[in-house]
């Protein structure tokens, strides 16, 4: 049913769509390391630029260079030259402009898009809004808060309907489970 990033009809006002962020340097040169969400995890070095998110504010960098390096990924942006620069974003945030995701298929959904939807059970019972989404190794799983946390799968059996239009995603679960 998807996963990773998340785009919709593009707009300059949209806000950004985040697909990991900088947790490290490698090297002295203005390497960062690189923690990426999306699938596969190399997929983020295929955007460019990239905005980081840091001290409440996103600002546009272009990506000159990255690869997979080992389980993580490293990159080289532009005006980052050493580590003492690449230190200075270590906890950014890495997000890009929805009009840059590509289209998904019907019935598919880039994660970013469910965050926030209310979850409604099949009796019209509210269950809570998504607070995020994670992998399990057998399916994806959304987090749903309200006046509990339920653990839901995110697979055509449990879910029913998504409507982004009417942030609403329909699932098939009993309210006390």
């Amino acid at each position: 049913m998807g996963g990773g990033a998340s785009p919709s009809a593009g707009g300059a006002t949209q806000a950004p769509v985040e697909l990991g962020r900088i947790t490290g340097v490698f090297g002295v040169r203005g390497w960062v390391k690189v923690y990426s969400d999306t699938r596969p995890r190399g997929a983020i070095l295929g955007y460019n630029p990239w905005l980081l998110g840091l001290n409440g504010g996103w600002r546009e960098w272009q990506l000159l260079d990255g690869r997979v390096h080992g389980a993580g990924i490293v990159a080289q942006l532009e005006g980052c030259s050493d580590r003492d620069q690449a230190q200075a974003l270590i906890g950014a945030r890495i997000a890009v402009r929805r009009e840059q995701l590509p289209r998904v298929r019907a019935g598919e959904f880039y994660w970013a898009d469910l965050v926030g939807l209310q979850v409604v059970n099949l009796r019209d019972e509210a269950l809570g809004v998504v607070d995020h989404l994670m992998e399990t190794g057998a399916n994806d799983v959304i987090v749903v808060r309200g006046e509990r946390e339920r653990l839901i799968p995110f697979t055509k059996a449990v879910i029913t309907a998504v409507d982004l239009e009417h942030r609403v995603i329909r699932v098939d679960w009993d309210r006390d489970d």
